[in-house]
């Protein structure tokens, strides 16, 4: 049955975030300069880690991905928000909901993927240092992105071929800034037990499992830390991961916020603002945290920056 005939409802209207109408322009040119930042400093480490061969290691290969799905993310809704905020036409096709569900679980869960990966190549770094240039050689770095994409691919087309067999009466108003497949279920005036069941058993595995191999790689990493007898080599170990630990940190906390915490304890407004924090805040800051905290990140910045000057003179 084709996606038109499972719904009367052509469009829905989004709400959009709970702000006053008088301070509407002040949180427009914020959210835009906060969008602009995270597109402008995720392109700027994907052309760092282009443009400096010190930077192409199987880490920095991980990191330009995840830059660019940070990227895409922040755009999946930002935009659509930002044009509700300054048109205040609150709409959004049926289809154009359907496609923004789909590619808003397609990046969450590639992020999800590419930290897993990430975590595993400074597992192997730190636990496995002799072998770390035959372990993680360019073929198996290559397959690891490709399974996350389609991982990521799998998931959110389970989640969107469910949600166009269902049917949407008469309700068509999204308390929310973006089409969230959780109120889009509430919307629906079809039995959503199936929908409900897969979101539990494949959306909860897609965030679960990647969080587990996390801890269990930084728990191996901990392990190898505790028996170096130097201080400082413990630093310099700690240093490798100190960035990838605070996005994790970052990413995993925002989400046990937003899906794990009780509903019945949680204000809508206050699930929209966590949700603000989980698609516009975490991927603003990954820029900053691995351009502040990498030393190699900063000295590849600092030559094209030197470049730039000589360049220029």
């Amino acid at each position: 049955m084709r996606m038109e005939n499972q719904s009367s409802v052509s469009k829905f209207f989004l709400l959009g975030l709970p702000i006053p109408p008088e301070q509407q322009g002040v949180f427009f040119a914020l959210f835009l300069g906060m969008y602009l930042t995270t597109v402008l400093g995720n392109l700027l480490i994907i052309l760092l880690i282009r443009l400096d061969p010190h930077l192409h290691t199987p880490m920095y290969f991980f990191l330009s991905h995840l830059a660019l799905t940070d990227i895409s993310f922040s755009s999946v809704t930002v935009p659509k928000m930002l044009m509700n905020m300054q048109t205040q036409d609150k709409s959004i096709p049926y289809a154009g909901c359907v496609a923004q569900m789909y590619f808003f679980i397609f990046f969450a869960c590639l992020d999800d993927f590419l930290l897993t990966s990430m975590a595993y190549d400074r597992y192997v770094a730190i636990c496995h240092p002799l072998h770390y240039t035959t372990i993680m050689r360019g073929g198996l770095c290559t397959l690891l992105v490709t399974v996350s994409w389609i991982l990521s691919c799998a998931v959110a087309l389970c989640h969107t071929l469910l949600l166009t067999q269902l049917s949407f009466c008469a309700h068509n108003i999204i308390p929310h800034f973006f089409c969230d497949l959780g109120a889009l279920l509430k919307l629906s005036c079809s039995d959503t037990s199936v929908n409900e069941l897969v979101i539990f058993t494949v959306g909860l595995a897609a965030i679960n499992l990647p969080l587990v191999c996390i801890l269990v790689s930084y728990g191996c990493i901990g392990a190898t830390i505790l028996k170096v007898p130097s201080t400082k080599d413990i630093w310099k170990s700690l240093s490798t991961c100190g960035s990838h630990l605070s996005v994790v940190s970052l990413y995993y906390g925002t989400i046990i916020g937003l899906y794990f915490v009780p509903s019945s304890s949680t204000s809508s407004d206050k699930y929209i603002v966590a949700s603000v924090m989980y698609t516009v805040v975490t991927p603003l800051l990954n820029p900053f945290i691995y351009s502040l905290r990498n030393r190699d990140m900063k000295g590849a910045l600092g030559k094209l920056f030197h470049k730039a000057a000589v360049l220029s003179q």
